[in-house]
């Protein structure tokens, strides 16, 4: 995900200093993806650079109080407009971890996917609880029941892939066909 992007269209909202950015940031993703004060001053620091944001004077607390500016703003439009693609989204760990698994010897793979399984498992009912307080106590805004949805629809996706996982391992592979040359065709 964009942190910078993100950090253009809460500042489309209305002006921010760093800290009311990561706050609010976190607020509207659910904290699945915690900043540290550093980034988000660094990706800050970034965007006025570029040109889309713009670093006002000082409030009485000493805080840096920053803008969207005009190209900032277009920026954020181009973002919203462009669909994400597979390879702008970071590789998939687990599913390299297993196809490693696979073909490094000695590994047992069944049991790699069964300790994945659990924690996976212990995920999602992490994230269905999470879903369930909110709703109960209606503290939390659409923002963030979007990321929670998204959450559970992957943590059941990644259940269902190493189901797969599991009985690929367990059925019966067909013998491999000799290769031939083109020349004895």
């Amino acid at each position: 995900m964009s942190t910078r992007h993100a950090f253009l269209a809460l500042l489309a909202q209305g002006p921010r200093h760093g800290y009311r950015l990561r706050v609010d940031f976190e607020a509207s993703t659910g904290a699945t993806r915690p900043l540290n004060i550093g980034q988000v001053y660094t990706t800050l620091n970034r965007l006025e650079r570029d040109g889309l944001v713009t670093a006002g004077e000082e409030d009485e607390q000493g805080r840096v109080v920053y803008a969207i500016t005009e190209a900032g703003r277009k920026e954020l439009e181009r973002w919203f407009d462009t669909p994400v693609v597979p390879a702008d989204r970071p590789r998939d760990e687990l599913v390299v971890k297993l196809a490693m698994a696979v073909t490094t010897p000695g590994v047992d793979v069944r049991a790699v996917i069964r300790r994945q399984r659990a924690a996976t498992m212990r995920r999602l009912q992490e994230l269905t609880m999470a879903k369930r307080e909110g709703e109960r106590t209606g503290r939390h805004g659409t923002a963030y029941r979007l990321v929670l949805d998204s959450l559970i629809f992957q943590t059941e996706a990644e259940q269902r892939w190493l189901d797969h996982c599991e009985a690929l391992l367990l059925a019966p592979r067909p013998p491999i066909p000799p290769q031939t040359n083109e020349e004895e065709r």
